[in-house]
């Protein structure tokens, strides 16, 4: 026992002088952990043996094991741990057992995971958290009474066990571990008979206990709670993304439209433009309408345009169709320009006329697509009502699906929810 516990603590011992020679993270790794609580030995037990009191459901009253761990966090999300534990394996007052003692000493080499990274718990909680760990064990097991008394065996097998954690500061931690130990050689029963089987038995313990854990080390934060911040600059990939990323997103004439979309990326400050970045130039002059100066020859060259003519340049700019996102009855963001110059036309115009016809995709039931094409229409209507367009120059109709464009295409059907406008 004594030759683990020394190996044990060179091994740590190098592990700590590898880690000062490495540059220093930004969290710390050390932690030490103290731990008591209840055992359970499960079996062998020889017939008339057992550590349970069979009156109790369940007892937690006697502190029968101890255990201390010292633990290094390779990542924030992987570790390892020595711990040295102690447990008593005896019959409890009160129980029927014949009486018995044994005392166990057990050294420990385990892995150790982060399960609460894993789990994404630091996106709802900065307090609690959840370790798992896993690994080899060595025992020594001393018969302390009984026909026995005083023989000792040498164990070993593996362990595993999950430690839920609240974090009271950043120095330390309340936990609470529950660890199932089986030992895979095992000869002495747990009430210390000796097996009269061939065969090795297999020997099995839980243990359940509370604790608390003290971080050590010259950073504020320990690996368990630090979160990295990202650093696109350490990434070139991540940069070149970014920076690409950037370049889409810029609007450099400002018209609402991305340089990407815009096939006039020079428009003057503040004018409307179409759903494509071009200014509204009915008069074509290469000069925004919205700036054209009120004269009385320019308001005489703005009256002189036909009707057709300006029915022809909404046509051509995509005026007299407005679209809609999926199961919606309101106009999308990318119309709004549209509804405004069809009202600026009726407006100009007042003899003109509009007919709006309403269109779904063919998604959906066939009835409830009628009823959203002519909410559609209906809604639009009442929209260029509200801004002053007499009622009787405008009539609609609902014709349900457009069956002209693609099911499996996204974009066509992006073009089938719609109300197309007929002017007159």
């Amino acid at each position: 026992m004594k030759k683990i516990i020394k190996f044990a603590v060179i091994f740590g011992s190098a592990i700590a002088l590898n880690a000062q020679e490495k540059k220093e993270p930004e969290y710390n790794r050390w932690s030490f952990e103290l731990n008591a609580g209840p055992n359970k030995a499960i079996k062998p037990f020889d017939a008339g043996y057992s550590s349970s009191n069979e009156v109790k459901y369940m007892s937690l009253s006697e502190i029968n094991h101890f255990d201390l761990g010292l633990r290094y966090m390779l990542t924030p999300k992987f570790g390892l741990k020595f711990d040295l534990a102690s447990d008593q394996i005896a019959n409890q007052n009160g129980g029927k057992s014949l009486p018995f003692e044994v005392q166990q000493y057990r050294i420990g080499f385990q892995g150790v995971a982060n399960a609460g990274k894993f789990l994404g718990f630091e996106e709802f909680t900065k307090r609690i958290g959840l370790l798992a760990h896993a690994g080899v064990q060595a025992t020594q097991l001393s018969v302390k009474l009984g026909a026995n008394k005083g023989i000792k065996e040498y164990n070993g097998g593996i362990m595993f066990g999950l430690t839920p954690q609240i974090r009271l500061s950043d120095r330390f931690v309340f936990t609470a571990d529950f660890t199932i130990l089986s030992n895979v050689r095992q000869h002495l029963t747990w009430n210390g008979g000796m097996s009269a089987q061939a065969e090795n038995l297999t020997g099995q313990m839980y243990t359940t206990s509370l604790g608390l854990t003290y971080y050590f080390g010259k950073n504020e934060k320990h690996a368990d709670w630090f979160i990295p911040e990202i650093i696109a600059a350490t990434d070139p990939e991540v940069l070149k993304r970014l920076d690409e990323l950037d370049i889409l997103m810029k609007d450099t004439d400002r018209d609402g439209i991305l340089d990407h979309l815009d096939v006039e990326n020079n428009t003057p400050n503040g004018v409307a433009v179409d759903s494509k970045g071009r200014f509204i130039d009915i008069n074509k002059n290469g000069t925004p309408d919205e700036l054209e100066p009120k004269t009385k020859e320019s308001l005489i060259s703005q009256t002189t345009i036909s009707q057709s003519d300006a029915v022809k340049s909404l046509i051509e700019k995509g005026y007299v169709n407005v679209f809609y996102d999926v199961n919606k009855d309101e106009p999308n963001s990318g119309s709004i320009n549209n509804v405004y110059y069809i009202i600026k036309f009726l407006k100009e115009y007042p003899e003109s006329k509009a007919s709006l016809t309403g269109y779904t995709d063919v998604k959906g039931k066939e009835d409830v697509n009628i009823n959203l094409s002519q909410r559609r229409a209906q809604n639009l209507y009442a929209i260029i009502i509200a801004n002053g367009i007499d009622a009787k120059r405008i009539s609609i109709v609902g014709n349900g699906v457009d069956k002209n464009f693609d099911s499996s295409n996204n974009t066509s059907l992006g073009l089938a929810r719609r109300v197309s406008i007929k002017l007159e």
